[in-house]
């Protein structure tokens, strides 16, 4: 892996109710251009906040561009596609299943990363959806808000970050208007887009030129990058930063993951970090949430709790969060789970960070959810009972065949 870069300020978001209210300023201190794409782009109660603020931005001339999940988002409701079409802003869904849905498996590989750039100086990467912390599309309102992070970055990977969503956005309407035997529109559309990266830039170098003397004050000498998985030039990227951070760790390993079935290489290197003596400890997914993903995940405990690796189960909410903590320094935080979907289907995004005081900052947050956790107790998962066995054989079998049939080895 390539080292991480200096010159970052970053700042951890937990929930909706920590993102949403930096999300609205920036995107309402927008000059030029924003960008967001997200799974699920809900417009229901602290959603509808970031909605708003889009049709803002618009209003008053700044380019607004959002891509949204097939999946995730089938459709905006009409409301919001008649006020952002009267707004101006440019809306896409991608990949909408169609009529034959998830029999076409080219049609499994989502849009899951949830990142935003403002002008090309700021930037939004984690794992949370424009989505309300109370209220879950297939369960109604929770009792406690999801369990979830992101960050906002300033520094040198915003460029990255908005290169990579300029050339997606260029890919989707060029499909688009290849269709319409078009090609005009899609070549307008990239120049615009180029201007105005051009000139984000300008302005954030000048804001950061600006910004020089009291730098070092605002923790903006941290070490980061963001690292993305697509179908393309990064397939691994991801899970080899995973693998390489847990092969050199030395002391501690804190990962919480919503959807939890690594695959045998990150299992290993789990299992050889506990055997070496780190301590190694998951916060996973407590509460039933999807058939495939709640027990598919079960049959891994077995061989990481023989190693001693801890476990617990959050089940307070839902456990959103995709984070990890290691030896006190290393950290991530994104969209990627740890199952065969992020790994291999997805397009994910995720910021790694070297900073002692962001690490012990997500860390504490995690030794608070870890406490309000159930342990798994080795005997009492090797005594379970032989319905729940077998529920997660088949939801682990059925997982496998899924990914024969599309082609992919894990």
């Amino acid at each position: 892996m390539s080292p991480l870069r200096p010159g970052h300020q970053v700042q951890l978001l937990q929930g909706a109710q920590e993102l949403f209210p930096a999300l609205v300023q920036a995107i309402d201190a927008s000059a030029h251009e924003v960008r967001l794409e997200t799974y699920i782009f809900s417009v229901e109660a602290a959603g509808e906040r970031v909605a708003v603020a889009l049709e803002r931005a618009a209003l008053r001339g700044v380019a607004v561009y959002l891509v949204i999940d097939g999946i995730g988002t089938p459709r905006l409701p009409l409301e919001w596609e008649r006020r952002f079409h009267a707004a101006g802003v440019e809306w896409r869904i991608f990949l909408p299943l169609g009529r034959l849905g998830v029999l076409i498996p080219r049609r499994w590989r989502r849009l899951h990363r949830k990142l935003c750039v403002v002008d090309g100086r700021v930037a939004f990467c984690g794992g949370i959806n424009v989505l309300d912390d109370f209220y879950d599309p297939n369960h109604g309102t929770l009792d406690s808000p999801r369990f979830d992070f992101a960050v906002r970055v300033t520094g040198p990977l915003v460029q990255a970050a908005h290169e990579a969503m300029t050339q997606f956005w260029w890919r989707l309407q060029a499909a688009t208007t290849a269709r319409q035997s078009d090609f005009q529109a899609a070549w307008q559309a990239l120049q615009e887009a180029v201007t105005l990266a051009l000139q984000a830039h300008a302005d954030a170098q000048t804001e950061q030129n600006a910004a020089a003397p009291v730098a070092s004050a605002l923790g903006q000498n941290t070490r980061a990058d963001l690292l993305l998985r697509d179908n393309v030039r990064n397939r691994t990227r991801i899970e080899r930063s995973y693998r390489q951070a847990i092969g050199e760790a030395q002391t501690e390993i804190i990962i919480a993951n919503a959807y939890f079935v690594p695959g045998r290489k990150l299992r290993k290197g789990l299992i050889h970090a506990a055997q070496r003596g780190v301590r190694v400890r998951l916060l996973l997914q407590g509460r039933y949430e999807y058939f495939m993903q709640y027990h598919a995940a079960r049959p891994v405990y077995g061989a990481l709790l023989a190693a001693g690796v801890e476990i617990d189960e959050y089940a307070i909410s839902f456990l959103h969060a995709k984070v990890a903590v290691i030896d006190g320094h290393w950290a991530t935080v994104g969209s990627s789970n740890l199952d065969p979907l992020s790994l291999l289907l997805a397009r994910e995004a995720n910021v790694v960070v070297d900073d002692v005081a962001f690490a012990q900052d997500l860390r504490a947050r995690l030794e608070h959810a870890m406490s309000q956790g159930v342990r798994v107790d080795p005997a009492a998962y090797a005594n379970r009972p032989w319905r729940q066995r077998l529920l997660e054989r088949i939801a682990f079998g059925v997982m496998r065949v899924l990914l024969f049939l599309h082609g992919s080895r894990y």
